[in-house]
């Protein structure tokens, strides 16, 4: 007997008896005007492919994001501002002029100044100043931006985090990488097109970094896990064969289908494609994170010496694997950077963690052509007051002027972009806002950030909700 038959009548029969009595109603005109809608609502979900390719408002300078989001507030102070006057002026107090109208997260303001742990030297062609502790970054100086004059509204770990990451410090907003997917769909039919990598400690702001927010389920972000199952249940329970598993998802479908066929919901369409997402996820994901395939070279050049191990460089290879294959948005979680004490120490070993393996995702995307229309980024929620915490090795949590660095597709290469003053405290050259940031990258994307914006509650919003501004000053 044909159950999944019944089911569809009966919920046919349903549906219809139960709309008919609703639009009666409401009138003739209701009813004219619900057929209306209901034909477009149809013929949309007939015709439309919620993550199809989209072009964007002009042509794109990249077409993928690789995003390595080091949480926990990395130094500038420590890895890429350096500031001789504040080594000379070490265990003295700040000049009353510097704190005015200052308020810090945790210390008293008017704490001694703490002088850069590490040395600091020239690299590349370019000549960009890096810390001794940075070795593999600074190998590839010309081929990134740095930005030393970055600014954000937040002072603490989780809004800062998810301001960097959605815009705004409210939870509920789309995350970058969900309006990324949302305005220019998705090349991989076998994967995610936004795909979450994650080591070290969870981040302060949890899955409100990645979140899709009021967009529709299918544009937020998908954890692949490093140890498994890459995603929970994807494997059948005993004595599901592929046959009875793809039968059991047609009837899913068709059913989900009647629905937003009646309706006209775009979570059911999401529901409708992270069945079928999860169904191809069988096959692609595990061959994805199955690195027998990679050679000895490229496994040396990220610094994996287990190749099953669970590990930042794991994960820069990672997103190299998933940007050959299509996923738009990749995006790398490691939250270890939250150095109030144990500065030294934990600073050094961070960079010993992450340096190499950063590096080499750049040299590996241009090797492989993949470089030029990539945006790669390295950043953190906000930097580190050059006021000491924890006696003589920690700083507290600083908004007004850190660093972060870009690469590839559209950006200038060999380049540095503002600048602090002598104490690496208030931007005095070229400041870029976070929202500036997020404005240029949309730019890089294709996308005028004012025009690419989503209805929700009777109003417009967008990425850059408030104010930004293209940084014109990186663009190559």
């Amino acid at each position: 007997m044909d159950y999944t038959k019944q089911i569809e009548d009966a919920m046919a029969r349903y549906l219809s008896r139960r709309w008919f009595l609703k639009d009666c109603g409401l009138g003739l005109a209701g009813i004219a005007a619900g057929a209306l809608a209901s034909r477009q609502s149809i013929a949309a979900s007939q015709t439309d492919n919620p993550l199809a390719v989209r072009q964007p408002h002009f042509p794109p300078k990249a077409k993928r994001v690789i995003y390595m989001f080091n949480a926990g507030a990395p130094s500038h102070l420590e890895l890429f501002d350096n500031k001789p006057e504040l080594t000379k002026r070490n265990g003295q107090l700040p000049p009353a002029e510097l704190l005015k109208g200052y308020r810090a997260a945790f210390i008293n303001p008017n704490s001694a100044l703490l002088g850069p742990k590490f040395k600091f030297e020239r690299h590349g062609q370019c000549g960009m100043e890096l810390s001794e502790v940075l070795p593999h970054t600074a190998s590839i100086a010309d081929e990134i931006c740095l930005i030393r004059s970055l600014q954000t509204d937040a002072v603490n770990h989780a809004p800062a985090q998810i301001m960097m990451n959605t815009g705004s410090q409210q939870f509920g907003r789309p995350s970058f990488g969900s309006w990324t997917l949302y305005g220019l769909g998705s090349e991989c039919e076998d994967l995610p097109g936004f795909v979450v990598l994650t080591s070290a400690k969870g981040t302060s702001g949890g899955a409100s970094n990645y979140g899709c927010g009021f967009l529709p389920t299918m544009y937020g972000g998908i954890p692949l896990r490093s140890a498994g199952d890459p995603v929970l249940y994807l494997s059948n329970p005993k004595g599901i064969d592929a046959e009875t598993q793809r039968a059991s998802l047609d009837a899913l479908q068709r059913l989900n289908r009647m629905t937003q066929e009646t309706v006209g919901d775009a979570e059911t369409a999401a529901r409708i494609q992270s069945y079928e997402m999860a169904f191809r996820l069988q096959t692609s994901a595990p061959e994805l994170m199955d690195l027998r395939g990679e050679s000895k070279e490229t496994l040396e050049m990220y610094g994996i010496k287990d190749p099953k191990e669970s590990s930042y460089a794991r994960n820069c290879l990672l997103a190299r694997r998933l940007a050959e294959r299509g996923v738009r948005f990749v995006q790398l979680f490691n939250e270890v950077w939250d150095q109030h004490g144990n500065l030294t120490a934990g600073v050094k070993q961070n960079a010993l963690d992450t340096d190499k393996a950063s590096a080499a995702l750049v040299r590996d995307l241009k090797q492989r052509g993949l470089l030029k229309d990539t945006l790669v980024v390295w950043g953190g929620e906000f930097g580190r007051t050059p006021m000491v915490q924890g006696g003589n090795d920690g700083r507290d949590h600083h908004n007004r002027g850190f660093s972060v660095w870009l690469a590839g597709g559209g950006i200038k290469a060999g380049h540095i972009h503002g600048q602090t003053d002598e104490f690496g405290f208030n931007v005095v050259a070229d400041p870029v806002h976070v929202h500036d940031l997020n404005a240029t990258l949309l730019h890089l994307l294709g996308f005028d950030h004012l025009r690419h914006t989503y209805r929700f509650q009777g109003r417009d919003y967008r990425l850059t909700d408030i104010h930004g501004n293209i940084v014109n000053g990186i663009l190559a």
